[in-house]
């Protein structure tokens, strides 16, 4: 004859006090241990034994909650299965991750820290093209050999490629050691271990990014200004302003003060991840006022449905004139007219460039900006690079 069922009540919960178990009916009970704590726990018997499953503490699983729980467990065993042997089934399957799965949890634990959502792309890229073997397998059984079989086709035909690869698979492994999910040594490990494994890369001596001599730039300029689009206005934003394409192509109009005319970035879209306050010359104001009437959401510079325009926008521009240089070149064709067609100072060229000057003793004593003088240097850039006439300015020579 089955038990009565719903046999506990509110009130009737409220008046016990004595260590116990007091039955609800139907294998569920309360259980009042020591100093009053109250849990409910669910009790069966299966091949001869007496089985006792915890359904949540009283503070957090109500009585309504602790019936429903139980029906679960009965319909299990209606179905001749054991609720214990499926509950530690599921926490065996959360607690074996694969290395994907980790992948993602040490991407979105590393993300806050970084200042360019591009990062996270690159990761989980790079990931999953080039170390997709691993991706399905359990994290604690990735091996030596396993980390090998990914890295060898691409050690030597792409070595920055493989190197980042190497760098990102001994992080996630890491993460996953930290979390409990594997034992023993990092398998990604380079240096004493990869390192006698895998032959020494040729270390590569990087060029400087294309960049047009300052020479050029005004005739440059006067054929920009011919082209039409939003990337060609972000070309001339970005030359003028002496800014990295990033930064540009990130400018949101809440960072613009028209009235002290200054661009105000943000440190966590610096490279620095120090706040950046770029002077605006007449002809950067120009490019937006051109752009205020056609304003679309946050971006000063946007593409489709309002996105910031792609890295790659300007690079077409520059294509498309037949000019042999990059965006970023242009920050050094500034830096070199700085250097030799003006006197000012060394730090005050530098901070237009958001570049950190002099010794961490220097630094620690120089507070400010020089924002002032950094306006006069800009002036006389965009005037150099033929600022439209009418602005009276002078170049900075000695």
């Amino acid at each position: 004859m089955e038990r009565k069922q719903n046999r506990l009540t509110a009130r009737k919960i409220a008046s016990l006090k004595e260590r116990g178990r007091y039955s609800d009916g139907g294998g569920l009970y309360l259980s009042i241990g020591k100093g009053a704590a109250r849990s409910w726990v669910f009790l069966y018997r299966r091949n001869g034994k007496i089985h006792e499953l915890g359904l949540g503490s009283f503070l957090n699983v109500s009585l309504a909650q602790a019936r429903q729980k139980a029906a679960r467990m009965r319909a299990e065993l209606g179905s001749d299965n054991d609720p214990l042997a499926i509950r530690r089934a599921t926490q065996n399957a959360a607690n074996h991750k694969t290395f994907g799965q980790v992948a993602l949890e040490t991407i979105a634990s590393k993300q806050s820290a970084w200042r360019n959502e591009k990062h996270r792309g690159q990761w989980r890229t790079t990931l999953e093209t080039f170390a997709a073997p691993l991706m399905s397998m359990p994290v604690e059984n990735v091996a030596l050999e396993d980390v090998l079989r990914v890295l060898k086709p691409i050690w030597l035909t792409k070595p920055e490629t493989a190197s980042r690869v190497r760098g990102r698979i001994e992080a996630v492994l890491d993460y996953a050691k930290v979390r409990g999910w594997r034992e023993g040594e990092n398998p990604a490990r380079w240096r004493g271990h990869l390192s006698h494994l895998l032959p020494r890369r040729a270390k590569l001596s990087r060029g400087h990014l294309r960049a047009m001599g300052y020479a050029g730039v005004p005739s440059f300029m006067a054929a920009l200004r011919q082209q039409t689009g939003m990337a060609s206005l972000a070309l001339e934003f970005c030359v003028l302003t002496a800014a990295r394409t990033g930064e540009a192509l990130g400018c949101r109009w809440s960072e613009i003060d028209f009235e002290a005319r200054t661009w105000t970035i943000p440190a966590k879209r610096m490279k620095g991840g120090k706040e950046h306050r770029v002077p605006l010359s007449e002809a950067a104001m120009a490019v937006l006022d051109k752009l205020v009437a056609a304003k679309v959401g946050e971006h000063v510079f946007f593409g489709n449905r309002g996105k910031p325009l792609s890295g790659a926008s300007m690079l077409a521009v520059l294509k498309r004139m037949g000019v042999n240089a990059t965006t970023h070149g242009f920050r050094s064709s500034f830096r070199d007219w700085a250097g030799n067609e003006t006197s000012v100072a060394r730090e005050v060229a530098e901070g237009c460039l958001a570049h950190v000057a002099g010794d961490s003793t220097e630094q620690a004593y120089r507070r400010g900006d020089a924002l002032e003088k950094r306006r006069a240097l800009m002036a006389a850039w965009a005037h150099y690079c033929g600022e439209e006439p009418g602005a009276n300015i002078v170049p900075l020579r000695a």
